[in-house]
């Protein structure tokens, strides 16, 4: 299946509060990882399967965003530059493929009305994805096509197992008898986002405070129209300075799940 007419919607207006150490002066999304922004690293997850064409909710700070995608040329490529003439030219570069629309949707529009404000950019294609711009998987995207098609339902969110952030204690007697991390797989399912949205979601979007995640989800799945993918593999969301760290390390040692291209 040829994907490289579909969309990706990536939300990234949030204030992103729990990571205040780097979101101060960038929005999370452009909280590096391996020297790149995760917002990057999200994108490069996508493309992998052939997508190519994402339009990205901007709020606080997107400005910052903006600029990111205006140099991305020539940050990443040889510069040879014409002082006399003024003439700039860019050479040896390795600039993805990628149709890029930056949307401001507002600065305190919650998730469901900032995808309501994208409507026009997707209206009329049979499903659309939308993701959020804080959170990287090895997620097989072709294969949550194939089980949103045979779902039959008009959305699907990704289930997904949230990473442990504490060691699990076996206690005996008052002392310690064992001390293990617990492994991902050990917790229950959440929502890690990585959605398929067909063009009834917007059914229940309705202004600029819907919050994508209550009524519109919730209602979707009260009237079975809302399947789920459920991902068994890594998943790793960035809402902490440890998160931030730990992404970090795993993209420094080569080990990065994520890294599917």
């Amino acid at each position: 299946m040829d994907l490289s007419k579909y969309k990706v919607i990536i939300l990234a207006g949030g204030f992103g509060t729990r990571l205040a150490e780097e979101t101060t002066v960038r929005p999370k999304p452009m909280v590096e990882v391996g020297g790149r922004p995760i917002l990057w690293h999200i994108m490069k997850i996508y493309f992998h399967y052939g997508l190519r064409n994402f339009i990205i909710a901007l709020g606080y700070k997107g400005e910052v965003i903006k600029n990111y995608f205006l140099n991305y040329c020539a940050l990443n490529s040889d510069i040879m530059i014409d002082l006399a003439k003024g003439n700039v030219t860019l050479m040896n570069g390795a600039a993805e493929p990628w149709n890029v629309t930056l949307v401001d949707t507002g600065m305190g529009t919650q998730t469901g009305g900032r995808i309501l404000r994208l409507r026009k950019h997707v209206e009329g294609d049979p499903f659309f994805f939308a993701t959020y711009g804080d959170g990287v998987a090895n997620i097989d995207i072709r294969r949550q096509i194939e089980e949103y098609r045979a779902a039959g339902c008009p959305c699907m969110l990704t289930a997904v197992r949230p990473p442990s952030r504490f060691g699990a204690l076996e206690l005996e007697h008052g002392k310690v008898k064992s001390f293990t991390e617990k492994p991902q797989a050990g917790e229950g399912w959440i929502n890690g986002g990585f959605f398929i949205f067909s063009n009834r979601l917007f059914d229940f979007l309705k202004d600029d405070e819907t919050i994508l995640e209550r009524e519109p989800l919730e209602s979707l799945a009260a009237g079975g129209e809302l399947s789920a993918y459920m991902h068994e593999g890594f998943w790793h969301p960035m809402d902490t300075m440890r998160d931030v760290k730990r992404l970090n390390e795993l993209w420094e040692k080569g080990e990065a799940p994520w890294k599917v291209w």
